[in-house]
């Protein structure tokens, strides 16, 4: 399957950062969080991607096509440098088609400019690219499949450090709970689509309002609840956690099938 990855907002909520580098670019570990989406998608075997480009987007070009997979993983270094031997196992090719969307496009819009580049899918994947989840992406595309649904997003549990309090109109509390507890889901940014969702789009539209609506009145719409990890990367303090969180090496968004190094070809 194809995957879509919308890569050209601004990242506002975490200026401080992407002032310099585009947002999906932005390290996590070693590595780019866009490279870690990606390498999540293909541990699953989806390997052909879409970039829908924008904000700096010459940075995100620069790095695939100057792409060096010894930059990430293990690698034995001779003659003066001339000789890089990369050890461990290596990825199959990646297909990155680099298509700039301009900076000022919502998701929608974006979507909507690569709606050729996915003709002829039976279902396609999309993602925000800054977002990272150990969900089991097998089950919840085979789960798609079978509904004969026409857009499936991934419902979480919001990160809320905060309790939650149930209180009446009348002052009276009745309950305080964590988040963890209660029953509010939101919208994970892991997208499984039919092409038919472009027949759900209007110029302009951000993807998951007004097209969203269309498929819920028509029971068109659902969502894969994930009780498991997922953590997006909105601010400099999502960022700092995700950076301890491999310091430490606990990274479940690349477990059990993490596999050192990628190689690419880029189309643009």
């Amino acid at each position: 399957m194809k995957v879509v990855l919308f890569c050209g907002g601004l990242g506002t909520r975490i200026r401080e950062y992407s002032e310099s580098v585009p947002k999906p670019m932005i390290p996590v570990g070693h590595r780019p969080i866009l490279h870690h989406v990606m390498q999540y998608y293909s541990d699953y075997g989806h390997e052909d991607f879409i970039l829908c480009l924008g904000y700096k987007a010459n940075v995100i070009k620069d790095f695939f096509l100057n792409f060096r997979p010894q930059t990430f993983g293990d690698c034995v270094v001779s003659d003066g440098g001339r000789n890089v031997q990369v050890l461990g196992e290596m990825n199959r090719d990646w297909r990155v088609t680099l298509i700039d969307t301009g900076i000022w496009r919502n998701i929608g819009q974006r979507l909507w400019a690569v709606r050729e580049h996915v003709r002829g899918e039976e279902i396609f994947l999309a993602n925000y690219s800054d977002g990272l989840t150990d969900v089991d992406l097998d089950e919840m595309t085979e789960r798609f499949a079978r509904s004969g649904k026409i857009g499936c997003f991934l419902a979480v549990r919001p990160p809320l450090t905060y309790h939650l309090a149930d209180i009446a109109d009348d002052g009276r509390v009745r309950e305080f709970r964590t988040s963890d507890r209660s029953d509010i889901w939101i919208n994970g940014g892991y997208f499984l689509f039919r092409p038919e969702i472009f027949d759900y789009m209007r110029e302009g539209e951000e993807l998951v309002l007004e097209p969203f609506d269309r498929l819920i009145r028509e029971d068109k719409l659902m969502a894969y609840k994930h009780d498991g990890f997922w953590r997006s990367m909105d601010t400099l303090r999502d960022w700092q956690s995700l950076e301890d969180m491999v310091e430490k090496g606990d990274m479940p968004w690349s477990a059990p099938r993490a596999r050192d190094g990628a190689g690419m070809t880029a189309v643009s």
